[in-house]
């Protein structure tokens, strides 16, 4: 499994998929500092490896620190180094969830607290205030998605299945390459606590 854009935390959510014997966790991320595997841009998948490489990708709020014009070449890619019965795990800010919290609530409002701290609707909209303040600036979001965005942008760069589900202001999208076996990954990422009930196919 590549673990696309890695940080520094552990990837808690899938970590029922990584202790299992069956997986090995490849951490790609453009950040030295935070000691990954590979040290690269998520925007060079096709240079930094070689066609069908994974079995899965695992990609947790970095899409939305591209520009919005690099998404979909990024997708393309995802595909390409994925094995032709591979999945992708995307998630990201849910912005129509965040402008909601917003207008309801204010700008300034503590939607969550996470391992990092309040997070209000500036940080999913912006990025994360105090990481961009330490001089992290590729913590900057460039873009951003709502469900739709997110599982229309997918089936645009050719994965011709995709779930998406939205709640606690975050999209989580699954993105099954033509030969994967629905009925196998579904309860392996069930294991994780993801249940994706929305399902659109490419025409």
């Amino acid at each position: 499994m590549l673990n696309a854009g890695a940080g520094l935390t552990v990837a808690k959510r899938i970590q029922p998929l990584l202790t299992s014997p069956e997986w090995e966790e490849i951490r790609l991320d453009v950040d030295a500092e935070v000691d990954p595997d590979i040290v690269g841009s998520i925007t060079d998948l096709s240079e930094l490896f070689p066609p069908a490489s994974f079995d899965a990708i695992w990609c947790s709020h970095l899409m939305e620190h591209l520009y919005a014009h690099e998404i979909h070449p990024t997708f393309v890619q995802f595909r390409e180094v994925l094995k032709p019965d591979g999945f992708a795990l995307i998630m990201s800010p849910d912005l129509e969830a965040v402008a909601q919290h917003m207008l309801t609530q204010g700008l300034g409002a503590i939607a969550y607290v996470s391992a990092a701290g309040p997070i209000r609707p500036l940080d999913m909209i912006y990025g994360h205030s105090g990481a961009i303040e330490q001089g992290r600036h590729h913590m900057a979001h460039k873009t951003g998605f709502s469900s739709d965005r997110m599982g229309n942008l997918l089936l645009g760069a050719g994965f011709p299945t995709v779930s998406v589900r939205s709640g606690n202001f975050e999209i989580c999208a699954l993105a099954l390459m033509p030969e994967a076996d629905d009925g196998r990954i579904r309860p392996l990422l069930e294991a994780c606590g993801f249940d994706f009930r929305e399902t659109v196919s490419a025409a």
